[in-house]
């Protein structure tokens, strides 16, 4: 390739200017436009620079040097920094960890915090956050939402002690203490084939408890008797990243889930162990617009989960779904021998709640809001 000036020749490029500071900027201009690569034309575009800067004023070249300085400071501090580990899982994994992540579990320091609002307050929260949602979208479908907003501390109060949900109730939903598995079809089969995948994980978990007695990633549950424990992927709505890392195929398949609730506070996933002898006090869950749904990965002999009154049993590759906006506990009463009771326990959105309906509740209950 040959270089062919269009403009001016080799004695002009090298003629002096008049104005120095203006040299700088016209002749790099030129020889990028007026110019196409060679071996003579790069020798003559480096000549022509460093004449330039000779040409240039003492401001000019102390801005230089000064971009030059910040360079390899900013060299520095990047080579000081440790390097990262990146995660093989995305999505929901972004700034998790620094938004009150301790050993797996969220813990909340904001007193605006949905769930830790006490009942005079939220009212007037919930309706706020529904005001700016209509506003940013529509009011269309709402219908449901508000009627529950402007009338959930009547609703909260007077339900029956069976069911009562300890944050927040949608009006008008079926109301029943377990479902079908054709409630949520698709997640029950999904789930199920991944019974295999899920275990393994967990078993390479439950190893580390051979070393200590409460490993990183587990958060300890208060019972009355016995021992609970919890090993949480999503908790409250938030990415646990570490626990993600060290179950990477299971949580990769909540992505493949249809109704998983993973962008409000009220949407769990986390392996739930219960040791013999455990007994979980009877409670209620925050709220109905969700199925809360049971994996059976481990099951011994005499393991019951009480739900309204109605007992049933927990079986190894097979899902249980239930609202735990009703009264409900649960009790490993099994054998020391056959090890503890073992699910895989995964938050979905009860089946009557509207597509439009779970986005503004997503918005409504984000974490943080």
């Amino acid at each position: 390739m040959v270089w062919v000036p269009l403009r001016s020749t080799r004695t002009d490029r090298r003629a002096p200017l008049r104005a120095p500071t203006t040299r700088c900027t016209t002749m790099s201009l030129e020889w990028l436009l007026g110019w196409s690569w060679s071996l003579d034309g790069l020798r003559d575009f480096i000549a022509t620079g460093i004449q330039s800067f000779r040409d240039c004023d003492a401001t000019a070249l102390a801005a230089v040097a000064c971009l030059l300085v910040l360079f390899v400071w900013y060299c520095y501090h990047v080579g000081r920094e440790q390097p990262r580990a990146y995660a093989t899982v995305n999505a929901l994994m972004q700034s998790a960890e620094a938004n009150g992540m301790q050993n797996g579990y969220v813990y909340c320091h904001s007193p605006e915090c949905v769930r830790c609002t006490h009942h005079d307050g939220l009212n007037q929260k919930l309706y706020h956050n529904l005001q700016e949602y209509a506003k940013r979208y529509s009011w269309s479908g709402m219908g449901r939402i508000h009627k529950g907003i402007r009338e959930q501390g009547r609703y909260l109060n007077s339900r029956p002690s069976i069911q009562k949900p300890e944050v927040f109730f949608l009006p008008d939903l079926p109301t029943m203490p377990y479902f079908s598995r054709d409630a949520q079809k698709h997640d029950v089969e999904l789930l199920e084939r991944n019974f295999q995948t899920i275990l393994c994980e967990f078993e390479t978990l439950y190893k580390a408890f051979s070393n200590c007695s409460l490993p990183q990633g587990w958060k300890m549950n208060t019972t009355p008797s016995g021992e609970w424990f919890t090993f949480y992927l999503v908790n409250q709505g938030m990415c646990v990243p570490r626990n993600c890392r060290r179950c990477p195929r299971t949580y990769r398949l909540l992505g493949s889930l249809r109704t998983c609730i993973g962008n409000n506070v009220f949407g769990n996933a986390c392996i739930s162990v219960l040791s013999p002898g455990t007994v979980i006090a009877e409670h209620y869950g925050p709220t109905n617009i969700r199925i809360r749904c049971h994996l059976g990965l481990k099951t011994p002999s005499n393991c019951e989960l009480v739900v309204g009154g109605e007992p049933q049993c927990w079986a190894e590759g097979r899902c249980l779904l239930f609202d735990d906006s009703f009264l409900h506990t649960a009790f490993h009463e099994g054998p020391p021998e056959e090890g503890p009771r073992v699910v895989f326990m995964v938050d979905l959105w009860h089946p009557n709640v509207a597509a439009a309906e779970r986005q503004a509740l997503d918005f409504i209950f984000a974490p943080g809001r």
